[in-house]
């Protein structure tokens, strides 16, 4: 099984690290060229391109400039403990044992439009670059594009057609991938709150229990689809009435 989610905005650089243990992305080349495209962008060009304040287009004008490699645990972080939003906060990797580090660093990969595609492991520093920024790269008009079928290769190499791949990211990054040529089942849970007496996809609980569902697989060792519709953290519970696709397994709280 492998798992993908979606990276996040807010980072923590500050807090103590639990495990001294990192890689490589397998993408830093590609890192390297796309910060030399934004590295040369002045903060109010980035401000118009991000939709971002003039303080976060300083912020990130900053961290372009200091880009720099090899990566280190001197002036890089391990991405797991990098990322810091709401499904990151439903993960807490920080109370993971060592060896559910392990087994998360094997089953768990995090799209990015800077790194492509990260380990739990890998080292990376501050950036912002969201998957759906209209950023061009040579003949390439944005980060689609520019990472073409390379992510999705990348996958297949690392399944077999027995395998499952989950589904748990935003669709602005489970876009760059290619769905119809994933060799692998894959599942996409959705996750739903009753409010107003209607059931709805609400974004913050939504991003959470995705980061929890990840939490559960690891912890439950959870393989197959029904074990995956066995998960319950968050009081959320599956529901086969709601459930309208067999991949697409609906939970509600």
């Amino acid at each position: 099984m492998k798992i993908v989610i979606s990276p996040a905005k807010s980072l923590d650089y500050d807090s103590v690290c639990p495990v001294s243990k990192y890689t490589i992305p397998n993408f830093i080349e590609d890192a390297e060229k796309l910060n030399k495209v934004l590295a040369k962008k002045k903060p109010k060009a980035l401000s118009e391109l991000m939709s971002i304040s003039d303080n976060l287009a300083q912020l990130n004008w900053q961290r372009n400039q200091e880009f720099q490699t090899p990566f280190t645990l001197d002036n890089a972080r391990q991405a797991i403990y990098a990322f810091n939003g709401d499904v990151y906060q439903g993960l807490d990797a920080y109370t993971l044992s060592e060896d559910k580090i392990e087994h998360l660093q094997k089953m768990l990969r995090i799209l990015s439009g800077q790194y492509g595609l990260l380990k739990p492991l890998d080292l990376m520093q501050p950036y912002r670059l969201e998957m759906g920024t209209s950023l061009s790269v040579g003949r390439k008009k944005n980060l689609y594009e520019y990472w073409g079928n390379r992510l999705t290769d990348f996958l297949n190499d690392e399944m077999n057609e027995e395998e499952v791949l989950v589904n748990l990211a935003s669709n602005e990054y489970y876009n760059v991938l290619q769905p119809k040529n994933i060799k692998a089942t894959i599942i996409t849970p959705i996750f739903k709150d009753w409010k107003n007496d209607k059931l709805k996809i609400i974004s913050f609980f939504a991003k959470k229990a995705r980061g929890s569902m990840v939490r559960y697989i690891i912890d439950s060792e959870a393989n197959t689809l029904e074990d995956i519709k066995g998960f319950n953290l968050d009081n959320y519970e599956f529901s086969h009435e709601h459930t309208l696709k067999q991949n697409e397994p609906v939970f509600i709280r």
